[in-house]
């Protein structure tokens, strides 16, 4: 799988590329057709921030997840922390706020960056 040679996130229209060297006929449809499949399976997550897509590190299993995104390199820390979950609802439904996705992305510059 192309995911699987990233740390960082990556666009379908990357994907699409390093396809193409494979087979120079694939089109983006394939691509998206891949990516719909990815994640409707939770193989993948997509970043909404960046339209980017990253391979998950617990994929098979339905879990809520915090992104940490560098924005010098591209990287990526998946974290599952039922705390920052549970506070997040606890806050939506004070608000009345039903919530459909449960992604929290925070942008910033990871520990190999800052050195």
């Amino acid at each position: 799988m192309l995911m699987a040679q990233h740390n960082a996130m990556i666009s379908a229209y990357d994907l699409l590329a390093q396809l193409q060297l494979l087979e120079p006929n694939a089109k983006p449809p394939t691509v998206y057709r891949a990516l719909d499949f990815l994640l409707e399976e939770e193989f993948i997550h997509k970043i909404e921030s960046s339209n980017a897509f990253i391979l998950c590190p617990n994929f098979g299993e339905k879990h809520p997840s915090q992104l940490l995104l560098c924005k010098s390199c591209g990287s990526v820390i998946e974290l599952h922390n039922a705390e920052i979950e549970e506070l997040l609802q606890s806050l939506a439904d004070e608000h009345g706020f039903s919530i459909t996705t449960k992604t929290v992305e925070a942008h910033g510059i990871c520990a190999d960056c800052r050195e």
